[in-house]
C-alpha cells in the first residue's frame, strides 16, 4: 500500500472548494430571504400609519359580551354572589 500525498491533497482541496460553494449558496439564499422580508415589512408599514377604520356594531357588541363575561368572572373570584 503505498500513500499518495497528491491524492489526499487533491481529495482535501476538493472538499474544501465544494464547502465554500454551498455556503456561498446558502449565504446567497440568507440574503435574499431577507431582502424578500424587508420588502414585505415595507408593504405593511403604510397600512399601520392609515387611522384605524371605526369599529362595527357587531364587533362593539361583541367586545360589549366580552366585558361583561370578563365582569361576571372577576365577581366570582372576588366571591361576589350575583
Amino acid at each position: 500500500m503505498t500513500y499518495d500525498p497528491e491524492l489526499y491533497i487533491t481529495c482535501a482541496v476538493s472538499g474544501l472548494a465544494g464547502l465554500a460553494m454551498v455556503t456561498a449558496a446558502g449565504l446567497s439564499g440568507w440574503r435574499g430571504w431577507l431582502t424578500l422580508k424587508q420588502q414585505e415589512l415595507g408593504r405593511a408599514q403604510p397600512a399601520l400609519d392609515a387611522t384605524p377604520a371605526q369599529p362595527s356594531a357587531a364587533s362593539r357588541i361583541e367586545m360589549a359580551d366580552l366585558k361583561e363575561r370578563i365582569r361576571k368572572l372577576e365577581a366570582i373570584a372576588a366571591g361576589v354572589d350575583l
